[in-house]
């Protein structure tokens, strides 16, 4: 049940899981959007992923950042092998459409809008399906990434539809913070980062471009 929570008071995983994949499928029912049941079931272990804040964004020497679909790019193009290259591939994938669903409203503030992230994802995306496709890999995937590709508006939408939850609203609401900070230089605001376990640092940046 929804209800249940850990001592800190969050929704459990569980639960999560339960909430997500209802309100998923109820989205995309009302979007007339015709997904197979491995592709929210990849969304909902996305949505989940991603509430585990060290997933998303990553610990550099002086604090907490999220890095630049450009720079996964390069690990993609820069690995040296097919099996890490499809990982670097899933990674941008799946930043690039969590980033365009849950923090749509915050790109349009950025030098980069909602377009890069879906050209980026969208490509990535059919580049893994059909690495997967011509490789010695399981195909049993490649449908999912497939699909993924070419309705990734569609999924990015379900999604930002979805991120109402308070779990994952608490993660754009630190986006927002350290935006603040950035602008202010707060020291409220820089508190309350380092409470969240992000060290406020002006030569890094937490938010997605």
């Amino acid at each position: 049940m929804m209800e249940s929570a850990s001592q800190s008071g969050l929704i459990v995983e569980t639960g999560l899981k339960e909430y997500f994949h209802d309100s998923l499928h109820s989205t995309l029912a009302r979007q007339q959007v015709k997904s197979q049941p491995e592709t929210v079931f990849y969304l909902v272990n996305l949505l989940v992923s991603f509430l585990h804040t060290h997933r998303l964004y990553e610990t550099a020497e002086d604090g907490t950042a999220f890095r630049p679909l450009a720079l996964r790019y390069l690990d993609m193009l820069h690995a040296p092998n097919a099996e890490r290259r499809e990982q670097h591939l899933r990674s941008l994938g799946d930043a690039a459409l969590f980033v365009a669903g849950v923090f749509a409203e915050s790109l349009n503030r950025k030098l980069v809008d909602v377009d890069y992230y879906t050209s980026m994802g969208g490509a990535a995306y059919a580049q893994l399906a059909g690495s997967l496709r011509a490789g010695r890999s399981s195909g049993a995937f490649s449908n999912v990434f497939e699909e993924l590709a070419a309705r990734f508006v569609d999924y990015a939408d379900a999604l930002g539809e979805v991120a109402e939850h308070p779990e994952v609203r608490r993660h754009q609401d630190v986006l927002r913070l350290y935006d603040r900070w950035l602008k202010t230089r707060s020291r409220r605001a820089a508190e309350r980062l380092r409470a969240l376990g992000i060290e406020p640092n002006a030569t890094l940046n937490c938010a997605p471009q």
